[in-house]
Order: C-alpha cells, then sequence, then structure tokens
C-alpha cells in the first residue's frame, strides 16, 4: 500500500524488453536506500517488485500486461517518474490509500495555470468516471490529489479537473505535463467497494 505522496524523482537508466515483458532499471537513491530483495516500490503508480539494487538503482520486471494497461510501456531510457516506497504502517497517512495498481489511462485535455496554481483537465473513460467526485481523491501517476472539478456522468467526453500548487508541480513529474499526454490513473478504492457492496444488495 502507498500514500500517493511522491518521494523522489527517479530516472530511467535501462529498459531490456523481451516478447512479453521488460526489465526496467531505475535510479532513486532514497527508494533504494532502505530496499530489499522482494520490496514494493511505486513507479508513476504502479506497484513494482525489486529484483535487484544497488546503492543508487533497482530493476523490477513489468508484465506485458502492465505495459499495455499503463503508461510504463512509453518509459524510454532517461524518462523521470515518481517513485514511492510502500507505507509505513507507524507513519501518518499524509495523501489516501493507494494501491499502485492502475486502473487506466487519462489524457491531459488542458494545462492552464493560475497566479497561484495550475489547473489540468484530464478526459477519463467514461467506464472509469462514475468512481470520480468533486473534492474526492484521485492518484495521477502515483501522486494523490483531490479532484477540483468533474464533468456529469453522462457528458462526453467524460473529465476531470485538478489543481496544483507550485510544490506538487517541481517534486513530481506533473509539472512537465503538456496536452496529449497520458497519465495512469487509479482510482478511489473506497469508491469500488462501495459500489461492490450496493450492487450485491440490489441483486
Amino acid at each position: 500500500m502507498f500514500t500517493g505522496i511522491i518521494e523522489e524523482l527517479g530516472t530511467v537508466r535501462a529498459i531490456e524488453r523481451t516478447t512479453d515483458s521488460a526489465r526496467v532499471t531505475i535510479e532513486g537513491p532514497l527508494v533504494v536506500s532502505d530496499a530489499e530483495h522482494g520490496a514494493s516500490i511505486s513507479v508513476n503508480g504502479v506497484c513494482l517488485t525489486v529484483v535487484t539494487h544497488d546503492d543508487a538503482t533497482f530493476s523490477a520486471d513489468v508484465m506485458a500486461q502492465t505495459l499495455s494497461a499503463s503508461g510504463l510501456g512509453a518509459l524510454h531510457e532517461g524518462s523521470r517518474v515518481n517513485l514511492e516506497r510502500a507505507a509505513r504502517v507507524d507513519a501518518r497517512l499524509g495523501g489516501h490509500i493507494v494501491q499502485g495498481h492502475v486502473d487506466g489511462t487519462a489524457r491531459v485535455l488542458a494545462v492552464t495555470p493560475e497566479p497561484d496554481w495550475t489547473r489540468i483537465r484530464f478526459e477519463l473513460d467514461p467506464n472509469l468516471i462514475r468512481y470520480v467526485v468533486n473534492k474526492g481523491s484521485i492518484t495521477i501517476d502515483g501522486v494523490s490529489l483531490t479532484v477540483s472539478s468533474v464533468s456529469e456522468i453522462a457528458e462526453a467526453p467524460a473529465w476531470f479537473e485538478v489543481s496544483l500548487i507550485p510544490t506538487t508541480l517541481t517534486l513530481t513529474t506533473l509539472g512537465s505535463l503538456a496536452g496529449g499526454e497520458s497519465v495512469n490513473i487509479e482510482v478511489d478504492v473506497l469508491a469500488k467497494y462501495v459500489e461492490r457492496m450496493l450492487n450485491g444488495r440490489n441483486s
């Protein structure tokens, strides 16, 4: 489990691709400072398992399904990524409950600078927009954020917005987003549990 509070901006150092997987090596001295074999590290919101590491880098294997269902398939040598170690049970939960299980991707529709923050609007799959509510939590490339506006359920295209403060823009990859780019999305797991329970009650 993660919190969506990014600890470090890492850099992809190598990607070894096979027919149905890839091994990615990422530089992130902070997140490997206490890493062990089998540790979980969130990379742009995707939970990956450490298979090897040294003092500065770690490597993880990524299945084809993960590569196609998330933005990890578009990574290349030199890509910057958001990194977070698994949450400690004795620490404050600064963001929200993040599983590291990406639900899909969203496309940047607009980036609008404001005097004190930046608004970013994303187009989202209609099948996922039902889990998004105004002032609710959402994870974008591993970053825990609060939804500042969202389209109506039947509106097309479906969209939502977040408002990012300068600190978030500086300390994560979200500050370099531009129109048309894709990001990994994990909706609030609590919303999915509620939907499941309600469906069970109505069946």
